[in-house]
């Protein structure tokens, strides 16, 4: 099974690049999980019924050096509505902070350009 080292997402043999963010993938036996990286270090800091709006915020995030991931329930086989359909973005705890503010004036200049 091959791993990407920065999404740490699983792929099928054969698939060497990572669809989601270019990156080389690694064999798993020698992918060893940064412990930054593990589910207990990561707050949810924004929530959405679009994933693609969780992923421009994402990497907008990422564009500011804030590490971000987005973790998405949604199901394009079965579209619904409610929880079944929430898409999270998540930072590391210690960013939780600079994220929300970030992302705060995001939709802040973002408002005042609907508005012009």
């Amino acid at each position: 099974m091959a791993i990407c080292p920065k999404c740490d997402f699983e792929y099928e043999e054969g698939i060497t690049i990572c669809p989601d963010c270019g990156s080389a993938l690694v064999d798993e036996k020698y992918f060893i999980k940064p412990e930054e990286w593990t589910e207990k270090n990561w707050e949810v800091v924004y929530t959405s019924n679009y994933e693609y709006e969780a992923e421009m915020i994402r990497d907008n995030l990422e564009g500011a050096g804030i590490s971000a991931t987005v973790l998405s329930q949604a199901d394009r086989n079965f579209p619904a509505v409610g929880d079944l359909s929430i898409v999270k973005l998540l930072v590391n705890k210690k960013d939780v902070q600079a994220a929300l503010n970030f992302i705060q004036q995001l939709k802040k200049s973002t408002d005042e350009e609907d508005t012009e």
